[in-house]
């Protein structure tokens, strides 16, 4: 299996079988049996850690590890499966973030080859909705592995360093009203109306921009209210997903506007995070989140490298892929980058 990782073909293969199980959130456990085969054929000793029942973050290790590859198991649906097209494979997972297991598998085959055994790698579940498996990881695993230099922390960034990236967080927006009949509205207070009202004050402010970590935005992500067209509503309710600067205002913001009916629930937050630069390697702002804040604390000098290859402009996408002159790229770069971290200090 070793070998398998040190061609280009025998990556792309690799990738191909990790492609093709369906490892949507929520049943990640489902890549168990490819996963702990291409781990245990790369001589690492794998440990399940059960998240949630029927979810498992998965633990792999090899001596004393100086360090930590980690990425996540999970994909957003729907699932595609795996085609190739040339040198490229199309499918959901190709870059978002089954490339990057291979990318880091091979590097790790690559770098017992030169005698550099003392690895670690962390597969989670749950990044692509509430970093569950990375929240777990932080909270249980810190400490694990107490020589550990660095963790890379493997999502699309097209092979750059990332420089940090934007905290997310998510709220939920409920106003209740009163219900009435349609033909009689003033006997009753519609919930949406004060909903949409909030919303769109929330639109009217200004968000600041960082030089490293690009525009604070917001989405509004999913809004609901009423239950049919001839009654008044009384319940209204909408989701924000918040790319949060450090510092942010916003959720102060959100409570200033809130009107006398509405309510703010938080549902999920990661903060904002900048990530060290590394001399000689580029670096460059990324759109998205991930748990590189989270898997750092299992590092005692917390340095944490967000790098791989592919597109973030093609993940989540009908056509999700990753052409093999990235994949080969990709394990270079982490190779340059073991050489680098592997003797430094503690």
């Amino acid at each position: 299996m070793v070998s398998e990782f040190l061609t280009s073909e025998g990556r792309f293969r690799a990738l191909r079988e990790l492609c093709a199980v369906d490892s949507t959130t929520g049943v990640e456990d489902r890549l168990l049996p490819v996963l702990h085969a291409q781990l245990a054929g790369l001589g690492l000793k794998v440990e399940l850690i059960e998240v949630a029942p029927g979810r498992h973050n998965v633990l792999a290790w090899r001596g004393t590890p100086k360090l930590l590859f980690s990425t996540h198991c999970d994909t957003v649906p729907p699932f595609i499966a795996p085609h190739l097209k040339g040198d490229t494979l199309y499918g959901r997972g190709t870059c978002d973030a089954k490339g990057q297991m291979v990318a880091q598998f091979a590097a790790i085959a690559a770098l017992a080859q030169r005698g550099m055994h003392d690895v670690a790698w962390l597969g989670v579940v749950g990044e692509e909705t509430d970093s569950l498996g990375a929240k777990h990881a932080e909270l249980t695993l810190r400490g694990r592995f107490p020589q550990l230099r660095a963790v890379f922390n493997g999502e699309p960034t097209h092979n750059v360093l990332g420089s940090g990236q934007r905290g997310v967080r998510i709220l939920q927006l409920t106003c209740k009203g009163e219900p009435a009949h349609s033909g009689t509205p003033e006997l009753g207070r519609s919930a949406i109306w004060p909903l949409l009202d909030w919303v769109q004050a929330l639109r009217m402010e200004e968000r600041p921009a960082d030089a490293e970590l690009g525009p604070e935005v917001w989405n509004l992500g999913q809004i609901s209210g009423g239950c049919a067209p001839n009654i008044v509503p009384e319940h209204a309710a909408a989701v924000l997903l918040l790319r949060e600067l450090p510092d942010s205002n916003f959720t102060e913001l959100v409570q200033a506007h809130k009107p006398e009916c509405g309510q703010v629930q938080q549902l999920n937050h990661t903060p904002a995070a900048r990530f060290p630069e590394v001399p000689g390697f580029p670096r460059a702002m990324v759109s998205f989140g991930s748990d590189a804040p989270r898997v750092r604390a299992l590092v005692p000098s917390r340095t944490v490298v967000l790098a791989g290859p592919g597109a973030i402009e093609v993940a989540h996408t009908a056509h999700e892929h990753l052409t093999r002159a990235d994949l080969d790229a990709g394990v270079a770069l982490l190779l340059r980058l073991s050489e680098h971290f592997w003797e430094q200090p503690l």
